[in-house]
């Protein structure tokens, strides 16, 4: 089987480099292991004290979990290894956020949903001016999760809610600015700054040497507070129906373009994230992964964004007036593999 993680440690840097290019990085099971199985080991190596994850696309850090692969699954009615997908996923998640050493992401191009898994939980998150950040699961009948309900919900104000509402991306210094990365190179210096990091320089010395302040981010904080303090999804809406200008069409646009039922399980889901830790959000999103990936939104979502490329999903239902709260209940109760 053809491996997509290389792994190598020496001068007391353990190096991940994700290598799925045609598929951008997207995160299978295979890939999963490939990173978990180095990760563990090195945290118990007294010979490594860093750990650097780069990725050999020029495109994509990493775009996201294999969701065209869980779609299937879900079609076969295998909900059994939908489970082990995501509890895989999710155990590495933690594992990076737990993680012993340092340990330094490099986000050169996408990093959407399961690819800020990977990058968000680590210590050090590098970003370029051609980084791409995103949650994007609402426009697929999912929602965010790979412990998205922890970090989203931790962001300054309701930035969080409306990241993982809209699936709006952040680019460049703006990801850094917002709290999901840690430290902004411009491209020009990247492969020097990671050179110095693998070769295991100092990264006090490196960040000196190679990072830059970034600006404020380049968004209306205020009113996104204002729209996305709302208690429910409708009301959301409502708020944001009373705003003008290029920001408000494109907020308006993309929640319109979203699930319905995924706007009202993320809602919930982010409130709920914003009073557990990690484990518990990790745990609550397990079992909604397992009940989400049933559904007929999700199946249609996968099809029209990724399968069929049509961009036209048909909701059911298709307004969040008609999302019915014991439907959001069912999907939130804990269900049997």
């Amino acid at each position: 089987m053809t491996s997509h993680v290389r792994a190598t440690a020496e001068n007391g840097v353990g190096h991940l480099v994700l290598s799925r290019p045609q598929a951008l990085n997207a995160l299978d099971l295979a890939m999963i292991r490939e990173l978990a199985g180095p990760l563990a080991a090195w945290a118990h190596d007294d010979s490594v004290r860093r750990v650097v994850v780069t990725s050999d696309s020029p495109k994509a850090f990493c775009a996201g979990g294999d969701i065209r692969a869980i779609r299937e699954l879900a079609l076969k009615g295998e909900t059994e290894s939908i489970r082990q997908y995501f509890a895989e996923e999710y155990t590495l998640n933690r594992l990076i956020a737990e993680y012993p050493k340092e340990y330094v992401a490099v986000i050169d191009g996408y990093a959407l949903g399961g690819g800020l898994g990977i990058s968000v939980h680590g210590a050090e998150r590098i970003v370029t001016e051609h980084a791409v950040a995103a949650m994007p699961e609402t426009a697929i009948g999912f929602f965010p999760d790979i412990g998205a309900s922890y970090f989203l919900s931790r962001l300054q104000g309701e930035l969080g809610t409306y990241l993982g509402l809209t699936g709006a991306r952040l680019t460049g210094s703006d990801v850094v600015a917002s709290g999901l990365a840690t430290r902004f190179v411009p491209r020009a210096h990247l492969a020097d700054a990671v050179a110095a990091l693998v070769s295991g320089v100092d990264s006090d010395s490196v960040w000196g040497a190679y990072t830059e302040e970034v600006p404020p981010i380049g968004l209306p904080l205020e009113r996104i507070d204002a729209v996305f303090a709302g208690h429910s999804a409708a009301d959301v809406l409502s708020r944001i129906e009373g705003e003008t200008g290029e920001w408000a069409q494109a907020t308006r646009e993309a929640l319109a373009a979203a699930s319905p039922t995924s706007l009202a399980v993320t809602l919930r889901l982010i409130r709920e994230g914003a009073a557990s830790d990690l484990a518990a959000c990790l745990a609550r999103e397990l079992d909604l992964a397992t009940t989400v990936t049933k559904t007929e939104d999700f199946a249609e979502g996968v099809r029209a964004a990724l399968v069929d490329k049509d961009r036209s999903p048909t909701w059911r239902p298709n307004a969040v007036a008609d999302v019915a709260p014991d439907t959001i209940e069912e999907l939130f109760r804990p269900h049997p593999a």
